[in-house]
Formats: C-alpha cells, sequence, structure tokens
C-alpha cells in the first residue's frame, strides 16, 4: 500500500481522524466522467503475502502483512482495509482506515508516514465513492504529515477535477510531474485541463492559476531512490509490453502495406524482403505467407512458394488463397497430379473461382501429357 513514502522532520500524528463526510457525493472519478478525469485504480502497491486459510477456510493470513511502524492490531485494520479495496468494497475499506487512524491517534502513535499512508488511503476510498471532498480534505491531512507525498497529490488533482476545480487540479498534476516525470496519468490529465483552462480563461489563463510549488530536489531524490514495489513494477513490464506491442503491430502494417504495394509495381524480390520482416515479427500471420508465396512464384522459387503455402495451410486449413498458389508451385515443380488436387480443394470451397477453373484444365492437359511422355519412355 505504498509504505515507503517520504517522512519529513518534525512531522506528527497526533491528529484525531474524521471519517471523511462533508459533502454529497460528486462524479465519481473512479470512473471517466466528461471531463476525462483518470481512473483511480488501486489505494497503493503493497506486496501481499502468500495466502494461507484459517481452520474455518477462510484466508485471513493478508491481515499479518507488513504494515510499517503500525502495531500489530492496527496493522491488520490496515491490511484488511487494502484488502477490502482490492475487491472493490470501498465503504468497507474506508471504515476500517479510519478505524486504524483512530487507534493511532488515541494511542499517540508518532509515526507521520504510517498516519499519512492512512489518510491518502482513505481517500482513495473516499475517490472511489465519488466523494471528492472528502478525499480533498483526506489528501490535505496527508500532505501536512508528509508534504510532497505523491500518491496524496495524485488523488487530490483527480479530485479536484472531478469538481471542476480546474485550476487547483492543474497545479497538483505539475507538482506530481516535478516529482515523477513518467506518471502517464498527469501528463494526460495536464493536456486535458490546459485546453479547458484555455477555452476558460482566455490567453491569460497561466495568470490566474494559483502558484505552483516548487519541489525540492531532495524530495525528487529520495523519490528516485525510492524501492519499486512489486506491483508498481508489474505494472511498468505490463506498460512496457503494452507500449512494445502497438509499436510492433504499427511497424508491422507499415512493412505489410510497403510489401503489397512492391507487389503492385512487380518488385517482387523487395516485396518478399518485407514479407519476411513482417514474419519477423508475427511469424502466425497467415495473410503473410501467402503474399510471400506470389513473390516466390514470380521468381520461380517454387520450392519456397510451396513451402510458405504449407505453413499457411497449417495455420489456416481451408484457406483458398493458399490452395490455389500452393497449386501454382505444383505446376512450376511439374508436380501436376498435386496440382491438380489442391484446385480440386479450391473449387470445393468455392465453386466460383474461374481461374482454379481454368488452371485446372491447363494442369489436367499437362497431367495427360506427362503420362504420354512417360509411357513412350518405358
Amino acid at each position: 500500500m505504498g509504505n515507503a513514502q517520504e517522512k519529513p522532520p518534525g512531522s506528527s500524528g497526533g491528529e484525531k481522524a474524521r471519517r471523511g463526510q462533508s459533502g454529497g457525493k460528486e462524479r465519481a472519478p473512479g470512473q471517466r466522467g466528461a471531463n476525462g478525469a483518470p481512473r483511480e485504480n488501486s489505494p497503493a502497491g503493497e506486496k501481499e503475502e502468500q495466502q494461507q486459510p484459517d481452520s474455518s477456510g477462510v484466508d485471513r493470513s493478508y491481515l499479518d502483512a507488513p504494515a510499517g511502524a503500525l502495531p500489530p492490531h492496527l496493522g491488520r485494520l490496515k491490511n484488511e482495509g487494502n484488502y477490502l479495496f482490492k475487491n472493490g468494497q470501498f465503504g468497507d475499506a474506508l471504515e476500517k482506515y479510519s478505524q486504524a487512524i483512530d487507534g493511532c491517534c488515541e494511542a499517540g502513535i508518532d509515526s507521520p508516514e504510517d498516519l499519512s499512508i492512512l489518510y491518502s488511503n482513505r481517500a482513495a476510498c473516499n475517490l472511489k465513492d465519488g466523494n471528492s471532498s472528502a478525499c480533498i480534505e483526506d489528501c490535505n491531512k496527508a500532505l501536512e504529515l508528509q508534504p510532497f507525498s505523491l500518491k496524496p497529490l495524485l488523488r487530490r488533482a483527480m479530485a479536484n477535477e472531478s469538481l471542476e476545480r480546474y485550476g487547483k487540479a492543474y497545479v497538483d498534476y505539475k507538482t506530481v510531474l516535478q516529482i515523477d516525470t513518467g506518471v502517464q496519468a498527469a501528463h494526460d490529465s495536464v493536456h486535458r485541463i490546459t485546453k479547458v483552462l484555455i477555452e476558460q480563461d482566455g490567453p491569460e489563463w497561466r495568470e490566474k492559476l494559483p502558484e505552483i510549488p516548487v519541489v525540492p530536489l531532495s524530495v525528487q531524490q529520495q523519490h528516485r531512490e525510492k524501492p519499486v514495489s512489486i506491483e508498481l513494477a508489474q505494472a511498468q513490464a505490463a506498460r512496457a509490453a503494452q507500449e512494445e506491442a502497438r509499436r510492433k503491430e504499427a511497424h508491422f502494417t507499415l512493412l505489410k502495406h510497403e510489401g503489397n504495394s512492391l507487389v503492385k509495381k512487380g518488385v517482387f524480390q523487395e516485396a518478399l524482403e518485407k514479407y519476411s520482416e513482417c514474419l519477423s515479427i508475427k511469424p502466425d500471420e497467415c495473410a503473410v505467407y501467402t503474399n510471400r508465396a506470389i513473390c516466390f512464384l514470380k521468381l520461380n522459387q517454387f520450392e519456397e512458394a510451396k513451402q510458405d503455402c504449407d505453413t499457411a495451410l497449417q495455420l489456416d486449413p481451408a484457406n483458398k488463397k493458399a490452395f490455389y498458389r500452393r497449386a501454382l508451385a505444383f505446376k512450376g515443380l511439374q508436380d501436376y497430379l498435386s496440382a491438380s488436387s489442391d484446385l480440386q480443394e479450391v473449387l470445393q470451397l468455392d465453386p466460383k473461382v474461374h481461374e482454379a477453373e481454368q488452371e485446372l484444365e491447363e494442369v489436367t492437359c499437362l497431367l495427360r501429357q506427362s503420362l504420354i511422355d512417360k509411357a513412350a519412355h518405358t
């Protein structure tokens, strides 16, 4: 749940908790509203312990996961809140975080980092429930305890945006990006809100903004050196994989288009090379094998054309183009019987393929002549 937030000197957690009941339920930022506010997916990113069921069969081992400097009974409340949040029970999670906050204040626990995290987690529950005003209050408390803590800043920005307080949201998003330039949601939101502010306040919109605080270099450095949680690392890896997949898909599409254009121009060797590059990216793309087979046929490389059609038929056993082009490859290899068989397959799949009818007539003649020639030499 993000236990490694920064701890400023002189902070204390002696404030009695309130449960964030101010304000009605605004548009839930957990879903994108009309203004496109980003989703809040989880209160933080703690590693979840390996869970084992108790004697009743109910798995409760997550309650004993590490919880910072909190005493065991308060740590269990926090962990139970984390568990409930992950399972979409935001109201119940909010109550557990509130009990943990109250317990910290009543016991006089001096752990501003842990108390800040509890407020930030409760803010996430309020954000999910659409109680943006309460979310902002909890984020303010978290930031009093841990100035420039990234998650409360981001959640407060999202809550302000849902309330259409675009200037305040803009300031928080820009502050987040001083701490971590890799927060894509903040980049997207700044871009979106900038358009709104220009429409709302005109060319001098920047002059009407609240002052954007300067994040100390020590805080930026501390954030960069902070260990990355397992969940965050997994999320970053997933985003990187998605980006790589998009890049490969775009490159594949471009290469295939270039190959198709070269075929139309009759430049078959270069087209073949484009299709080969395509297959290095997506080796199971049936259409590319049949396209490359055309190039091999035009270059009189009949065995290679046959192999590409074989592969295409393994991927799609009813592919008419693969049967037809393999028939042409067999014809080039003077295997007229196999060519005839493939052409008959084409016509069985689609009797309206006139090219296959014509080729079948020609191949039948060639087969008959080859048999006559063979008989004459025996």
